[in-house]
């Protein structure tokens, strides 16, 4: 189980103080891989104690047990890309075992209540709307194509015009934020604005310390992996066709209605190669 699972795993019982030493851990990984207790400590601004209390609340018995089972867990997707691709290798077999990880996770993530109560606003909201980072952008944009095939009101925020788009977002909208580690400061941001303007938020991002699920009781969180010098783009498109087919299936009778008129607008404007 990697570190950010962990943490995910007793975030609850987190005291303020290890919840600072999990973000700085989650922020810069090398530090508890080959750093000691007082560097930890002194980053953090707290005492050796501390640090190892927050290792034996994940379960190790110290410092230095939570340290190697860190340094044995480290791969590729704990450095940028720029890093990566100086490291890489032939991704191999690892390439398909780390995205059917993921894939298996998503689902995990999503089903049965998880998923219906993820996608509760986005059936019931008048306007929904979509803000993504960089490697959740593919997602975004399967959101965007599967709503507005089967419900109206659905846009994706562009940064450059967000301010002018958002402007009429209030209480009875729903906004669908898709961000992972490094997160964008647009999605952040636009997302505490439309919370703050009583917008349900609906975010799908990688774990508890997230800054999009203190927004929100409803998220979710999905694991990234590294392909080649890339965060993978596959687990965000997963969980959109995921939550795109239950609000189809939620509003069977709208949904085939719009769907319906699509088609005949498709045919009657000749779009497609016969």
């Amino acid at each position: 189980m990697s570190i950010s699972e962990l943490i995910a795993t007793v975030s609850e019982r987190l005291t303020p103080t290890e919840r600072r030493v999990a973000q700085a851990v989650l922020d810069e990984p090398t530090l508890l891989a080959f750093g000691t207790v007082s560097n930890l400590a002194d980053k953090v601004g707290t005492s050796r104690p501390s640090i190892v209390r927050f290792a034996t609340k994940l379960g190790f018995q110290g410092y230095a047990d939570l340290q190697k089972h860190v340094r044995q867990g480290m791969s590729r997707d704990l450095s940028r890309p720029s890093q990566r691709i100086r490291n890489q290798g032939d991704p191999g077999a690892s390439t398909q075992g780390a995205l059917a990880e993921a894939i298996d996770r998503v689902f995990e993530a999503l089903q049965g209540e998880q998923l219906a109560q993820l996608a509760a606003p986005i059936i019931s909201a008048k306007n929904v709307w979509i803000l993504t980072g960089e490697t959740s952008r593919a997602g975004a944009h399967a959101l965007l194509s599967g709503l507005t095939m089967v419900r109206p009101n659905v846009a994706l925020i562009e940064e450059h015009a967000s301010g002018r788009d958002l402007s009429s977002a209030g209480p009875g909208d729903a906004a669908i934020v898709l961000d992972f580690a490094r997160y964008r400061r647009h999605s952040v941001g636009a997302a505490q604005m439309l919370a703050e303007a009583g917008v349900a938020i609906v975010a799908i991002t990688d774990g508890p310390l997230s800054p999009l699920a203190s927004l929100t009781e409803n998220w979710c969180a999905l694991s990234i992996p590294a392909i080649g010098p890339f965060d993978s783009s596959v687990p965000a498109v997963a969980a959109a066709e995921l939550i795109v087919a239950h609000v189809a299936t939620q509003l069977h009778d709208q949904a085939q209605a719009r769907i319906d008129r699509t088609e005949a607008l498709w045919n009657a404007t000749d779009t497609f190669v016969k």
